[in-house]
């Protein structure tokens, strides 16, 4: 996220507190607008994907149910 004076913030990642703290099979995301970006929690500077805020919402609301 670029800021005066040409600085770029690293996003905020989330990890679910489903987590556990385990190493194993965890996702990051990241809130931004209209979209999300998720990554590999064990391999933070690997691929990441986007995806829009509806898409996610709607992701979650099928896990949900």
């Amino acid at each position: 996220m670029p800021v005066a004076g040409g600085v770029t913030e690293e996003p905020r990642w989330f990890k679910s507190s489903y987590s556990g703290g385990n190493t194993t099979e965890c996702l990051e995301a990241v809130f931004g607008g209209a979209e999300v970006r998720i990554r590999d929690s064990k391999r933070p500077a690997g691929p990441r994907l986007s995806i829009s805020a509806e898409t996610w919402s709607r992701f979650v609301a099928n896990v949900v149910a």
